[in-house]
């Protein structure tokens, strides 16, 4: 008798195994999420102790974007060639050591050295996260907890946002060092954890290690509870069409040139807002609109995106739900832009800001589902990379936009979320309920 991995996954359901493996990634996610918002969080910060300007101080940001470029597309392959476990526990140590580091740099030029190297790590630990993630969910579920890990980066925002807010109200004249500590003790205590984690039964199964692969098998089951696999059921690979060549084949070249522009557009649009938003509102703002505390409710409206999110790519699909959040999303950026009073400018950066959480729910959901399995953590780590491209450019290049004002700055993101909104629609996959090749 035979049966593949998601059948196999599928006899177990989701439970303890899957529960205990959400914390333990969704742990590392938010320290992640901490990494990346401390960018714009830390510049008015840096700016003021460093005796520099806010453009200047977020070269940090610019560095720590090309680390995680570089971190991206070097993990993601990696962790396709000697599996996912040795690249997740290599990863989030590195970032648990060198984002400590940045908690003691003395001199800017360190600092940038450090937050480079950080960003590698992280860059590393994103993409290999959601891939092996989704190789222990069976179809009927995997969407909505691949949402549910993406909804993580909700709470690490606010837990960031936060620890700015209480360093702002304490008066303390090296805040980012508080930012920098508390974005590190996730991962710290992650390192720990994430020694529990077994390999993917899928990966050993296509390096021909079945038994290791059943032994991954019998402890998911053993953990949910569920009636362990009868002696005479031989796990195997699904029946799919055999894809030759790599990401850019020719069976897989459309799919992967549109889900690098989607993550690139989202991605901009993205780190244009909480890269420059930040230091905004805790300066000038906008009338009323401003301070940590606002930043805090910006972060707390991502929870409730995630929620819609979740439940979308089971009901109505990835590809509807992607779509929708991005159409969403534009029109948060278009009201933002030519909002005429503090109040709408509230409204408009609250619906922004729930709608591009869920747009990353949705797309974190429905990105690793369209790879095989030889190709997930390429895909994904590529994905990531067009993420991060994207994210070099926030910090300098769009400093051109900024300078027009919020407004020109805001009508670029709707418009650049509406292309996106496009793309997603023209896609001709869907993956909701499909097994993993």
């Amino acid at each position: 008798m035979q049966m593949t991995i998601d059948e196999a996954l599928a006899q177990g359901g989701t439970g303890r195994f899957q529960r205990r493996l959400l914390g333990i990634f969704g742990l590392v996610w938010a320290a992640d999420a901490m990494q990346v918002i401390a960018v714009g969080f830390s510049a008015a910060s840096l700016a003021a102790h460093f005796g520099i300007s806010v453009p200047q101080a977020l070269q940090t940001g610019t560095l720590f974007f090309l680390g995680m470029f570089l971190g991206a597309t070097g993990f993601g392959r990696l962790a396709d060639r000697i599996g996912r476990r040795n690249v997740l526990l290599l990863t989030v140590g590195l970032d648990a050591i060198f984002g400590l580091a940045s908690v003691f740099a003395h001199d800017f030029t360190a600092l940038l050295a450090l937050r480079f190297l950080t960003g590698m790590a992280v860059g590393g630990t994103l993409p290999v996260d959601y891939a092996l993630m989704a190789e222990f969910l069976p179809p009927k579920n995997r969407g909505r907890w691949l949402v549910m890990l993406e909804g993580f980066w909700a709470l690490g925002t606010i837990a960031i946002a936060l620890t700015a807010w209480a360093a702002s109200r304490a008066g303390t004249p090296e805040a980012f060092r508080w930012i920098y500590f508390a974005a590190a003790i996730p991962a710290l205590i992650g390192v720990g954890l994430r020694l529990w984690v077994p390999e993917s039964p899928m990966f050993l199964l296509r390096r021909g290690r079945e038994a290791e692969a059943r032994a991954v098998v019998g402890r998911v089951l053993a953990t949910n509870e569920a009636p362990p696999l009868a002696p005479e059921v031989r796990l195997v690979l699904p029946r799919i069409e055999p894809v030759t060549g790599g990401l850019f084949s020719p069976a897989l070249r459309a799919r992967t040139l549109s889900v690098l522009a989607l993550w690139f557009l989202v991605s901009l649009a993205y780190y244009g807002v909480f890269t420059w938003l930040p230091p905004r509102l805790a300066g000038e703002g906008f009338g009323f609109v401003r301070g940590y505390g606002f930043l805090v409710i910006l972060a707390l409206a991502q929870l409730p995106g995630y929620a819609l999110a979740a439940w979308g790519v089971e009901a109505w699909g990835r590809r509807p739900t992607l779509t929708a959040f991005l159409i969403l999303s534009a029109i948060g950026c278009a009201g933002f832009a030519l909002a005429p009073s503090p109040t709408v400018i509230a409204v408009s950066l609250l619906v922004m800001s729930f709608a591009l959480l869920g747009t990353w729910g949705a797309l974190y959901a429905f990105t690793p589902e369209i790879y095989p399995t030889a190709l997930r953590a390429s895909g994904m780590g590529t994905a990531s990379a067009a993420a991060r491209a994207a994210g070099l450019l926030a910090p300098s290049a769009l400093v051109l936009v900024i300078a027009q004002g919020f407004g020109v700055a805001g009508g670029l993101f709707a418009a650049l979320l509406l292309a996106a909104a496009v793309i997603a629609a023209l896609m001709r996959i869907e993956t909701r309920g499909r097994a993993l090749g």
